[in-house]
């Protein structure tokens, strides 16, 4: 099936939800009091295909579409959804959030007028919108590749998620916007196995692009990559265990960075006093060589965004410059808690879901080390490239991180692949013990979501080579620096 999918929203005739709609809603909304109340439309569109055993196992369509809406007075909030745009339906949401967060007598909204926005994801063609058959052809491609380059491997899975949101946001204050957002994610996993011997590998990537992604990175590139990750690890040892340093590689690695410090600096956990950087503005929270900033202006990254899902425009925030706490990510409602501005980190799942304060691309900028000098300066530790899951408790910033390919080093060289490897320390504890910054600063290839409070949104990460002193890493034998 192919066509480019539209909201019934868009600007396209008398069926679309405009201006006018916009204001007659909120009308209703703030009929009760409210100091603000907020109007988001969505569309989405999306679609995933899985190729496993060299057959096309799954190719999956869904269509979601409704409207949110939230009124706000005090430190109250209503918030009412539906799934019908018919004007009953969408009254009735406005009148139920109105009547959650009541208090006082009618205000009147500013009329709405449409604002411009930036364009960070010039997509010619989305992938939506590409035959099924094109996309089947590149999952044959990785699969084909990845069975080709060595007789071990013993199975392929590859895969392609893509999608298109379309919103609508208006807003008490007179601000409206729309915005159409496009994803698209491949991915390539492989087995090997070695007499009994098996390991896994992957790779993909993705973000707010089209199909001509593979023009740079190709379903063979890819393939590629996956299957040298399994066959490394046939070889891979278990992983020491204690207390040494840790260097970890470019841009996949910020994902430690997003998890142990991003969320530690959402404003909500600060408003609530539940982050270890409450009341920490000012100080030296970090190394000296640390700035970390979010930033949702880069060019077609999973994590970018033109607006944010409150209908403000997203800048590029500095969160922590030199070592030096600079402030959080906010959306409105903690905003106004800290007297300050939305700065465009109110996000949301859906429709169906609350707006709070979340991350797009976060990312430690790049120092002055040669990558190699830092592998040189470390005796014995752990070269982590690439990582799996991990537990981080906001409160304190502890967290626990595994590696899916990681090497020993020895004597200032990378030795043996490892397996098994944990990485366990805390967040602010370890941004203070980065000694070293590479000038190989890369972000990271659109693979990653992000999960708060049941909600999950794309988001990017990035680094350069980052050495930590003294992280504790989990193994099976004892060893130590």
């Amino acid at each position: 099936m192919t066509g480019r999918y539209h909201a019934p929203f868009a600007e396209r005739g008398s069926h679309a939800i405009d201006a006018d709609i916009a204001n007659r809603l909120l009308r209703v909304a703030m009929e009760q009091g409210g100091d603000y109340a907020d109007l988001f439309f969505e569309y989405s569109v999306s679609g995933s295909y899985a190729y496993d055993e060299q057959i096309l196992k799954s190719a999956r369509r869904a269509v979601s579409m409704g409207l949110g809406v939230r009124v706000m007075k005090g430190d109250a909030t209503g918030y009412a959804y539906c799934e019908e745009l018919s004007l009953e339906a969408m009254q009735r949401a406005a009148r139920t959030a109105a009547q959650i967060a009541a208090g006082g007598a009618e205000v009147t909204p500013i009329q709405v007028e449409a604002r411009a926005i930036p364009d960070r994801y010039p997509v010619a063609i989305e992938s939506i919108d590409v035959e099924g058959a094109a996309k089947k052809a590149l999952l044959e491609r990785a699969d084909r590749a990845a069975r080709a380059a060595d007789p071990r491997v013993i199975r392929v899975d590859a895969s392609l998620a893509e999608g298109v949101r379309e919103i609508l946001v208006a807003n008490s204050l007179g601000h409206m916007a729309r915005d159409r957002q496009p994803m698209m994610r491949f991915g390539v996993r492989v087995i090997a196995d070695d007499d009994g011997n098996r390991q896994s590998g992957s790779s993909g990537g993705g973000g707010r692009v089209g199909l001509d992604y593979f023009e740079n990175k190709s379903p063979e590139w890819h393939a590629e990559q996956a299957v040298q990750q399994a066959l490394v690890m046939l070889d891979a040892r278990e992983a020491p265990a204690g207390e040494m340093d840790v260097v970890l590689g470019p841009g996949d690695s910020g994902i430690l960075l997003h998890e142990a410090v991003g969320h530690g600096l959402e404003a909500d956990f600060n408003r609530k006093k539940t982050s270890n950087y409450s009341d920490c503005v000012g100080e030296e929270v970090a190394s000296a060589l640390c700035t970390v900033v979010d930033d949702a202006s880069l060019t077609g990254s999973r994590g970018s965004i033109n607006i944010d899902d409150e209908g403000q425009l997203p800048t590029r925030s500095v969160l922590i410059e030199h070592g030096v706490l600079r402030g959080y990510m906010q959306d409105r409602h903690s905003a106004e808690y800290f007297g300050t501005t939305p700065d465009g980190h109110g996000r949301r799942e859906s429709f169906r879901s609350h707006p709070m304060p979340r991350m797009t691309n976060t990312m430690l900028l790049a120092g002055e080390d040669d990558p190699d000098d830092i592998i040189r300066s470390v005796q014995r530790g752990v070269y982590a490239k690439k990582f799996g899951g991990g537990q981080v408790d906001i409160a304190n910033g502890d967290f626990v991180f595994s590696l899916t390919e990681g090497y020993l080093i020895e004597d200032g060289k990378l030795t043996a692949p490892l397996k098994g490897v944990n990485l366990i320390g805390n967040g602010p504890d370890s941004m203070r013990k980065v000694q070293m910054l590479g000038h190989d600063f890369e972000v990271s290839d659109g693979i990653w979501t992000c999960g708060k409070d049941g909600q999950s949104v794309p988001v990017g990460v990035g680094c350069p080579t980052i050495k930590i002193s003294a992280m504790t890493v989990g193994g099976t034998q004892v060893g130590g620096a």
